[in-house]
């Protein structure tokens, strides 16, 4: 068997490293902000829905409850569907429907920053 050689890097090689760890943690910054930018969105539209239902329905609370129920059993790994976040999720929207201007940028801010 033979055994791998381990050749010592050029001196280029640093130079190198620091822009290949420098790309890595770029690419993992994008991908936080693009996660990030489709939580917030989800939210958003969770919270829209719950506005809508509840203005036609008798037991609005009640929605909320039911809905945060079926939808941790549903996704048991994932977290943030709690009857308190569900209603964060409502307030959000309610908080900024009315302002086309903001709604764009609180996507660029984290969930936890816009409760």
């Amino acid at each position: 068997m033979s055994k791998l050689k381990i050749k010592i890097p050029e001196p280029d090689y640093a130079h190198l490293l620091a822009e290949v760890k420098e790309r890595v943690r770029s690419a993992q910054y994008a991908a936080l902000r693009a996660v990030n930018a489709e939580l917030v969105g989800l939210y958003w539209d969770i919270g829209r829905m719950i506005v809508e239902r509840q203005r036609d329905a008798e037991h609005g609370t009640a929605i909320a409850e039911q809905l945060s129920n079926d939808l941790r059993m549903e996704f048991p790994g994932i977290g943030g569907f709690s009857r308190r976040n569900l209603f964060y999720m409502r307030e959000f929207y309610l908080l900024y429907r009315d302002d086309k201007r903001v709604q764009p940028l609180v996507a660029q801010i984290g969930w936890t920053h816009n409760l």
